[in-house]
Order: C-alpha cells, then structure tokens, then sequence
C-alpha cells in the first residue's frame, strides 16, 4: 500500500505551537494549495488541506514561518475521529514528515532585501576583496 502526499501551497495563518502532555511540540495548520484550472468567471480556485507537524519541525515552523509563506510538504494522508457534544466527529488530515520552507526570508518580508546587502558589503572588508577580483579578467572561466 502506498500512502504519500507532496503539496506546495501557502500557510493561511501564523502557526502555533501546542505541546502535547508529553512535552512532544506540535503545529497544527491549513495549507492553500491552487486548482490547476480556473473556474467560470476565470477565478483560480484553491483546496484548504489540514496538515500536522510533530516535534523539532514544528518548532522550527512556529518560530521562522508566517501567514502566506510558501511551503512544501511531504506527507500521509491519516483519519480519525473523536467525540463531541454533537456526535462523532471524523478528521482527515496530512501527518507531515518533512517541511519545507520555498521562499527566503527577505521574500516575504517588508524591508528590501538591497538595504540589507549594502549595509553588509559596507562592514564587510572581503567584499572589496572579492568585487576586484570578480573584475579580473583572467579568471579561468
């Protein structure tokens, strides 16, 4: 039998990270992942698949990741149920193996990322260094 899931889609809100009684950390969070096709109007329509993450990885989710990052997620698709006041209760979500992060973090973020690299080439004395030998015009290559 074979049970494997790979998505790649956008995080709908900042994770959060619960601890189990057992001290295990883990995420819980909802995956927007885009239809290849588009609807009447020529609207893209997107799945909202519920995923988990279990100990280091969901720390590392829950402290680098924010709504709307782009994630790839590598996983198994797993079902339970449990009882509510309203009756059973069935659940099917994706138990992530692997997570990873599709996007650096200057994409996502606000500040330009060439505000930082000016700042870092002005401090730093190896990239006048590395700029003239880049101008060199005997590089083997």
């Amino acid at each position: 039998m074979i049970n494997r899931v790979i998505l790649v889609g956008r995080i709908t809100k900042d994770p959060e990270m619960k601890s189990t009684q057992s001290n295990i950390a883990v995420v819980s969070f909802t995956l927007a992942v885009n239809r290849q096709f588009t609807d009447q109007s020529g609207e893209r329509q997107a799945d909202f698949i519920q995923c988990v993450v279990w100990r280091k990885q969901a720390e590392n989710l829950a402290r680098y990741v924010k709504k709307g990052a782009l994630l790839g997620v590598e996983g198994r698709i797993q079902t339970r149920t449990y009882e509510a006041d309203n009756g059973t209760r069935y659940v099917t979500e994706v138990v992530c193996d692997t997570v990873q992060f599709l996007e650096s973090k200057g994409d996502t973020e606000d500040e330009p990322i060439s505000n930082v690299e000016d700042n870092t080439a002005d401090n730093d004395e190896f990239y006048e260094t590395s700029k003239q030998l880049a101008a060199e015009e005997d590089l083997p290559f």
